[in-house]
């Protein structure tokens, strides 16, 4: 990245926390709910030291990992079948987009009902919300595989499992990576809705928990730290295997 892009970012924030400042000098909002800066770097300051915090993000990365891999798992194994069986598609395909775009904050009360307030719920949630993207991005990696790649393999006797395993999953491997990113960003989100409402461990439950205790420097660092971490990963992880794969492919220079 160009240093240039570096200092435009910093600057960025500098204007906002000038911004931020200001308000909070302007008297408008009271301290209790609108804290400056310094107060809510105080805060993360005391939850990073006294472990609260730490523990808060180990529990949620741990939430996060496991129902990622099963969102991953099971949206492939859905997208696989509604991307190479026609009867699948037609039937159950039309309801995908629909279970999509149900926001992750109403799977909530029906983890709840059926597995309780605990960690469970949570990953529940989570594997919910990153499930259906991920399945949409792999029927539509599937489907976008040139036909000329299926005919060439055809002629030279491919068929059958070779052929989906030699020509359409390399083939369709740049679009399977945009929808692993996208089932990040989902489960990302999903994840807090489900720790916000859960009684266990996490940022989530952490934020409601200050939220209940009137401590709004330590609700602002928590939306702060979502944030950072959710454009941190997507930036440094997701990202770059997106386009080193894009690039490796030839859809990107």
């Amino acid at each position: 990245m160009k240093p240039s892009i570096w200092v435009k970012r910093i600057a960025f924030i500098i204007v906002l926390l000038a911004i931020w400042q200001g308000v909070y000098m302007s008297g408008y909002f009271p301290a209790i709910q609108f804290p400056p800066p310094t107060k809510v770097f105080q805060a993360l300051v005391e939850g990073f030291a006294d472990g609260t915090l730490v523990g808060a993000l180990l529990a949620s990365f741990k939430h996060l990992l496991i129902g990622l891999a099963l969102a991953i798992t099971l949206g492939t194994l859905i997208g696989v079948l509604l991307g190479k069986s026609r009867q699948a598609d037609e039937t159950a395909g039309m309801y995908l987009i629909a279970m999509q775009s149900i926001p992750s904050i109403v799977w909530v009360p029906l983890a709840i009902m059926l597995i309780g307030l605990n960690e469970t719920a949570v990953i529940f949630v989570v594997v919910l919300g990153g499930t259906f993207v991920m399945a949409l991005n792999v029927r539509t990696a599937i489907h976008s595989v040139p036909p000329e790649f299926i005919k060439a393999a055809r002629t030279m006797g491919a068929k059958g499992l070779p052929l989906f395993f030699k020509v359409e999953v390399p083939a369709s491997l740049p679009y399977y990576m945009s929808g692993i990113r996208l089932a990040w960003a989902f489960s990302w989100r999903a994840l807090m809705a489900g720790e916000l409402l859960s009684n266990g461990p996490g940022l989530g439950y952490s934020l409601r928990f200050a939220m209940d205790f009137a401590q709004m420097e330590l609700v602002i660092g928590i939306i702060i730290i979502v944030g950072v971490i959710g454009s941190v990963v997507d930036q440094l992880v997701f990202s770059k295997l997106e386009k080193k794969v894009m690039r490796r492919w030839g859809l990107l220079k």
